[in-house]
């Protein structure tokens, strides 16, 4: 009986060039810049009730550091996980709008001009750039291509 030696999945051609893919798309510029103001926006968050004064209002303000800290260990990997970037960024998207409503729905009467402004435009800021890095996770490293179409869109001989 012969033996056939396979080699491991890491080693195939067709993941290796998928990781390759998402390693270029890492390093453009446009998902630098998503992942740097991704961890001003988290790290802002987490610290808004100290910096705007509303951390007397316990509850929003463990629910902003909490989320803060989510929000930047959910896209400040975006460079080192490109691949997985898709899916965690639609959860930050999510803190995101958390963020804009937190004010209203957290316990306690924290519903104040200060905390409402903070909160809706971190929260804003944080949704669209959870969807811009949804967005260039598709364009770069999840797109698939048609049949009779290359991954680039052309043409393809049948």
């Amino acid at each position: 009986m012969a033996s056939t030696h396979r080699a491991p999945i890491e080693e195939h051609p067709d993941l290796m060039e998928l990781r390759a893919r998402h390693d270029r798309a890492a390093a453009t510029p446009r998902a630098q810049m998503i992942e740097a103001l991704a961890l001003i926006t988290g790290l802002y968050l987490a610290a808004s009730p100290w910096i705007v004064g509303f951390n007397g209002f316990t509850t929003l303000a463990v629910t902003n550091l909490i989320a803060g800290i989510a929000y930047m260990l959910l896209l400040g990997g975006l460079g080192n996980s490109y691949e997985r970037t898709h899916s965690m960024a639609w959860a930050a998207a999510a803190i995101g709008i958390w963020t804009c409503i937190a004010p209203w729905v957290v316990a306690g009467d924290v519903a104040h001009t200060r905390s409402i402004t903070s909160n809706l435009i971190t929260g804003a800021v944080a949704t669209l750039l959870a969807l811009a890095a949804a967005s260039a996770a598709r364009d770069n490293g999840t797109s698939r291509a048609r049949p009779g179409r290359s991954a680039e869109g052309r043409r393809t001989m049948p």
